[in-house]
């Protein structure tokens, strides 16, 4: 319950400075504005765009999802949750967080993909909800214990997409494979590899987070 407090005051401070939304919405734009101009009239394959869809969803979350920490070590905030809330409690409440604004970035890429795009075609729409959760899972998870431990560094802007690149490219060549299948509509039980893969990722990440948070916290 909280972490729901933590998850709040995130929240509302990003409803007054609109900080990360307006920059995931500027690279959102942006990009598939370079996208479709890029093209033009030429017609690309079915799986270039669903390539296309995870590398506008990886570099989105590397412009909006580095702030979560960091916010707090510019606002000199970070001694007072260190005092009033446990380490779990507050990065429980980050994550939280940065869920939602991953879910809702995210879905309004891939709205705009189905729109823009006549050649994104799913063909197994359970396919790819499932791939689009868990992938989407773990880009929060991940990107939240890296904000945390960029936050220690001098260098914050260039550390993220460094550190961010090995640890979430796993998850991105899985979620293209997925994509993948759900486009030439393989079924679900076709993909129980790639699936299981993503579910131990998303597991192996959350684990690791919780375990290494105390100490990155109180460093």
């Amino acid at each position: 319950m909280r972490s729901y407090f933590v998850f709040r005051k995130d929240w509302q401070s990003e409803l007054r400075t609109r900080y990360a939304i307006n920059a995931l919405a500027m690279f959102i734009l942006v990009t598939i504005s370079v996208i479709l101009f890029s093209i033009g009239q030429e017609n690309i394959s079915e799986y270039l765009t669903g390539g296309l869809l995870w590398v506008v969803i990886f570099f989105s979350a590397m412009s909006g999802l580095s702030r979560a920490f960091v916010s707090e070590e510019e606002r000199g905030t970070t001694m007072t949750l260190q005092l009033v809330a446990s380490p779990t409690v507050i990065f429980s409440g980050k994550l939280i967080f940065n869920i939602v604004l991953v879910f809702l970035m995210n879905i309004a890429i891939t709205f705009l993909f189905i729109i823009l795009f006549d050649s994104f075609i799913i063909n197994n729409y359970s396919l790819f909800f499932a791939a689009f959760v868990l992938g989407n899972f773990g880009i929060a998870v991940s990107s939240t214990i890296i904000a945390a431990i960029i936050s220690k560094t001098g260098s914050k802007g260039t550390l993220y997409p460094v550190l961010s690149f090995p640890i979430l490219l796993p998850l991105i060549l899985t979620l293209l494979e997925l994509t993948k299948f759900a486009i030439d509509g393989e079924l679900i039980e076709d993909s129980f590899v790639e699936i299981f893969v993503l579910i131990s990722y998303d597991v192996i990440m959350l684990t690791a987070s919780y375990l290494l948070f105390d100490f990155i916290w109180k460093e």
